[in-house]
């Protein structure tokens, strides 16, 4: 327990990648705690609007740096850290591979040695992606994945496959305590408009009386988590005891086709005008659909927010920011 200008912080969490998507819930998720929050963002994919709302609080310090170098956090009692920093969404990640390769590489092997050297718990935001496009259905934490190393997509996976790899070394040897979440698709509020994921190009299409864009035939499959059911799989991942020693998938089990997800919107949204077909990218997964029973047994976690639920309030929160957005311009 520590204390500062009178407030009993419950410890010091740092979030990489707390400017993002999830980095920004799991933020929320660690003040409401009491805990204090180190968030650091490049904001290469961040926006300041997701944590404009902590910019006050007297638990909250943001770090704008790019994982890849060394963090300037002398005396910073840190003993959580969360590893979410990367661009997760496919036109983002494939902008410019490199640097994608380089932050699952460079910036876990950092974010592991201060861990180490503070002793903390670290937990790294791993992906279903690590199962490539796969040949066992649903995916257990044991299969191991069918990846194309050399596609346009291998920046993002054999990035977070090798992410993976050094955390398990560093767990092996004693440096650190180690825990990978592999996540599977997350949607809700803050995700960006223009971040290319399926959930929010198809909200964003709908409400701008646009046709949502199917790749392929739009048989294959997704299973679809609500953010803050994904957040509180992940703190609970970072607080078991003992370490599980091994990945632990989070995600919500049930599948739907891309066709059921554009039906679905498009009941929600009236403005929705159909389809429009696009060829199918390169190495995008037939299939995906998280076996969650290690979840389960391990963490007492399953999803608790339905895709009908969850889906009503990310179309609320899209509807609001375009609502912002034109009263804006008019101004």
């Amino acid at each position: 327990m520590q204390h500062d200008n009178g407030v009993r912080w419950n410890g010091i969490s740092l979030v990489a990648g707390g400017a993002g998507f999830l980095g920004s819930h799991l933020v929320e998720r660690l003040l409401s705690e009491r805990r204090r929050v180190v968030c650091v963002d490049s904001f290469l994919s961040g926006t300041g609007d997701n944590i404009a709302r902590f910019a006050s609080h007297p638990g909250f310090r943001l770090v704008r740096q790019d994982i890849q170098r060394p963090l300037p956090l002398d005396g910073e009692a840190i003993d959580e850290i969360y590893n979410l920093a990367c661009a997760a969404s496919p036109p983002r990640y494939q902008a410019d591979p490199h640097h994608t390769m380089m932050t699952s590489v460079i910036g876990t092997s950092n974010l592991l040695e201060l861990a180490s050297a503070r002793g903390a718990r670290f937990l790294q935001a791993s992906t279903s992606e690590i199962y490539g496009d796969p040949e066992v259905h649903p995916q257990t934490e044991d299969y191991v994945g069918s990846v194309n190393c050399t596609g346009p997509r291998a920046c993002y996976d054999e990035g977070k496959r090798a992410a993976e790899t050094i955390c398990f070394d560093f767990l092996r040897v004693g440096r650190a305590d180690a825990r990978i979440a592999r996540i599977f698709n997350t949607y809700g509020p803050r995700m960006r408009a223009d971040d290319g994921r399926i959930v929010s190009n198809f909200i964003v299409q709908a409400l701008a009386g646009e046709r949502m864009t199917v790749f392929g035939d739009g048989s294959q499959t997704r299973s679809f988590c609500y953010v803050s059911d994904l957040i509180d799989g992940l703190v609970r991942l970072m607080r078991v005891d003992p370490n599980p020693g091994c990945p632990v998938n989070l995600g919500n089990p049930g599948e739907f086709t891309v066709e059921e997800l554009a039906a679905i919107v498009s009941r929600k949204i009236p403005t929705a005008q159909g389809i429009r077909r696009m060829p199918l990218p390169q190495d995008d997964p037939r299939r995906r659909q998280p076996d969650i029973a290690r979840a389960r047994t391990l963490l007492g976690w399953e999803p608790k927010v339905a895709l009908d639920e969850g889906l009503a309030q990310t179309i609320a929160w899209f509807s609001q920011q375009r609502a912002g957005r034109k009263l804006e311009a008019a101004e």
